[in-house]
């Protein structure tokens, strides 16, 4: 009995420590079994600043000299002329989870960002900045794919939420700026 306790203990301990590392991205399963793609977005924000401003706020994070506040949150591990590859830090449930993506610019009207290791196999997204009457309106959409099927779609719902609430704050840290500089 006490023996049967125990390996129900260390299989419970595993399989915590097994959540953790695929939620916090250390651990991305990529298998292709059973591979569902789900959208994100889209979403809209009409911003009161031009897009070129609207375009440098989004990418001062990934400048050579970033703030002190964001080189915690965001960390350029490689950099060139219109790419970056950069860990993104963010609390999600009372841990910190680190995603790498690619970060590609189109200056002053797109960024194109792509999972490199994260808490799913597949995740790409786009923020198009296009000058309305008034400023900017900023749309952001993209594609979140999981694997293992219906257990697939389950974490990518759940990955999605969180994605999601991520791009909605640091969105209102954009407009936040924008507002600061009218």
């Amino acid at each position: 009995m006490v023996r049967a306790l125990a390996g129900v203990a260390v299989t419970a301990a595993a399989a915590r420590k097994l959540y953790g590392a695929v939620v916090d991205g250390t651990l991305t399963l990529d298998t292709g079994v059973g591979r569902r793609v789900r959208p994100l977005g889209p979403r809209t924000w009409e911003l009161a600043a031009p897009p070129e401003r609207v375009f440098d706020l989004i990418a001062v994070p990934y400048g050579e000299r970033p703030p002190r506040a964001r080189r915690e949150k965001v960390q350029v591990w490689e950099r060139g002329a219109d790419l970056v590859l950069a860990a993104h830090r963010t609390p999600v449930g009372g841990r910190t989870v680190t995603t790498v993506e690619t970060v590609r610019f189109e200056r002053p009207t797109r960024f194109e960002f792509r999972l490199v290791r994260g808490p799913v196999p597949h995740l790409s997204e786009s923020f198009a900045l296009e000058a309305v009457e008034g400023g900017t309106r900023l749309t952001w959409s993209g594609e979140l794919g999981s694997d293992f099927g219906p257990l697939g779609s389950w974490w990518a719902d759940r990955v999605a939420a969180a994605w999601e609430r991520a791009v909605a704050h640091s969105l209102a840290a954009v407009e936040a700026a924008v507002d600061a500089r009218a």
